[in-house]
Order: structure tokens, then sequence, then C-alpha cells
């Protein structure tokens, strides 16, 4: 029984309880920046390839430009740039800001092994998520 009349206590808790359905999204070519078909049909992956596609969509996607995404979606890496921020403070805003990104997700279990570094200009940025169905290795 909650204190609040509009709320109730034991659904919320169902729902907190209840396992999540497996991930899915559709398949993307990163190179082209385009669904993957067969047969003229949009290919739909699951499980650890699913979560590793919504990984690099959302670290791609500027958080807050976008009105057809959630507030929570996406990330704050472009806002690196031009900041004139030392390498090292740069390097921390963007463990930071990957973190934030992606912790949001459910399936998301936790990151480890993040690393940013540069390649002249360029932060690149690697990480393994861990999640219920693997780990997956991310670059980018």
């Amino acid at each position: 029984m909650s204190i609040f009349p509009f709320i109730d206590a034991v659904a919320d808790q169902q729902v907190i309880s209840a396992s999540l359905p497996a991930p899915r999204e559709y398949a993307w070519d990163f190179a082209k920046g385009e669904f993957l078909r067969q047969d003229g049909r949009i290919i739909v992956v699951e499980g650890l390839e699913a979560i590793k596609i919504w990984i690099c969509k959302a670290l791609l996607t500027a958080r807050y430009r976008w009105p057809i995404y959630s507030w929570n979606y996406g990330s704050e890496l472009e806002t690196l740039i031009g900041t004139g921020y030392s390498r090292a403070a740069t390097q921390s805003e963007a463990k930071r800001y990957v973190e934030e990104c992606l912790l949001v997700n459910p399936y998301l279990k936790s990151i480890k092994d993040l690393k940013t570094s540069f390649r002249g200009e360029k932060l690149t940025i690697s990480f393994t998520g861990i999640t219920d169905y693997g780990e997956v290795m991310i670059n980018v």
C-alpha cells in the first residue's frame, strides 16, 4: 500500500521484477549509413548483436538535438569539439559522457576497460560492455 493514492506500490514492484524481453534492433551498416536488407526486407537482429547496434547508435546520436528521441538517449561527445580543454580533461569528460549515455540501457549491466586516447586530433574510445547476453567490444 502506498501513501500516495495514485501509485500502486505492488504493481510498480511487479514491473521492476519482470524480466526484459530479448533486445531487438534493425541491422545497420555503419560504413554506409543504411539498414541492412535481405530480399528487400530490413534484417532484424536480436540479443548481443542488437545491444551492440544500440550502443553504437546511441554514441553517434547527439543528445538533446532530435525531438524524436528522449533526453535519456544519445551522447554529448560532440560537445567536446572545439572546447579548448586539455587532452586529459577531454578524455575524462569523454569517459563520463560514454557512461551517462550507455548505462540508461537496462540490458547493459556495466562497462569495463573504458579507454580513451588521441590519434592526432581524433579521440578514440574503446570499452567492453557487460550484458546478460555476454560481452561486447566497442571501438569508436
